[in-house]
């Protein structure tokens, strides 16, 4: 038997951690003296209301290990393995949290997983390795599963602006770019596990048609890719996205998920991303 645990970087749907019964640890969310645990104490919406009212931005911490090693005491049976799934360590500390807890736990087989990216493919990973362990495959054959998404992910995304991931220190080899005096619109993308540039485009309407173009030169044809977009309060924009990439692509419905404050604390309001899988995973059993 096998556990899958993640945190709310994952963007996992409620229902899906409902079904699997897959804990997700909360991050956390600073405002001036005011904390709170993310998808708990704060949701999207209030978030949004208090980032645009606030003179100060936000921070974030991850979980702290305690979090973790409640979940831990749970697993009573040493043979059940639990796998802890979570976003890239280069833009996070969730993985380091999970370790420090795990160390107390040296009795239970705990494997803890830097999937280099986060959001909406983090879900898919989250969501796949749970099936697979209902299924009944073993640790060691989920964790190759695993690693062969990690292997074949792709996550592209728009910003705003750098403005929040040059202050929250996430903004990776995106750096390059700040103080340009270009009025540039960056396609950026996760690469070893960190915010890399990879198109520069002049306006924001020709970055999103390229992003799409991007999407349907990469993408397999005709053969699963596990396809997600993810966006933060441009529920409209993301909708016409996804319309014109399901016309483009011949698929009838692309799930979309929201970036959790977490997140928009550092990428900002109005990010829009998009993620897949290629080649596309064939399981193995």
């Amino acid at each position: 038997m096998v556990r899958i645990i993640t945190d709310t970087t994952s963007v996992l749907p409620q229902e899906i951690a409902k079904k699997y019964r897959i804990p997700v640890i909360p991050q956390i969310i600073h405002f001036d003296d005011e904390t709170y645990l993310e998808g708990i104490e704060i949701d999207n919406a209030t978030f949004l209301r208090k980032l645009k009212s606030s003179k100060n931005l936000p921070k974030t911490s991850a979980p702290p290990p305690e979090l973790f090693a409640q979940e831990f005491q749970k697993t009573t049976d040493p043979n059940e393995a639990i796998i802890c799934i979570h976003p890239s360590i280069e833009v996070s500390g969730t993985i380091r949290s999970a370790t420090i807890a795990a160390r107390d736990f040296s009795y239970l087989d705990i494997r803890i997983i830097d999937t280099k990216v986060v959001a909406s493919p983090l879900a898919t990973m989250v969501t796949l390795a749970a099936q697979w362990a209902q299924e009944g495959l073993s640790a060691d054959v989920i964790i190759d599963n695993l690693n062969q998404l990690i292997q074949d992910c792709h996550l592209y995304f728009l910003v705003d602006t750098l403005e929040y991931m040059a202050k929250g220190g996430r903004i990776g080899n995106a750096s390059a770019l700040l103080g340009s005096v270009l009025q540039i619109k960056p396609i950026l993308m996760f690469k070893n596990g960190q915010v890399d540039v990879f198109e520069k485009e002049r306006t924001h309407k020709r970055a999103l048609e390229r992003l799409e173009n991007i999407v349907v030169e990469q993408i397999p044809k005709n053969r699963e890719a596990y396809l997600s977009l993810m966006h933060a309060d441009i529920p409209d924009k993301i909708k016409e996205f996804a319309d014109r990439l399901s016309e483009s692509l011949s698929i009838p419905s692309i799930p979309i998920f929201e970036i959790p404050p977490a997140i928009i604390t550092h990428a900002g309001p109005g990010v829009l991303g998009v993620g897949f899988f290629t080649p596309p995973f064939s399981d193995s059993k």
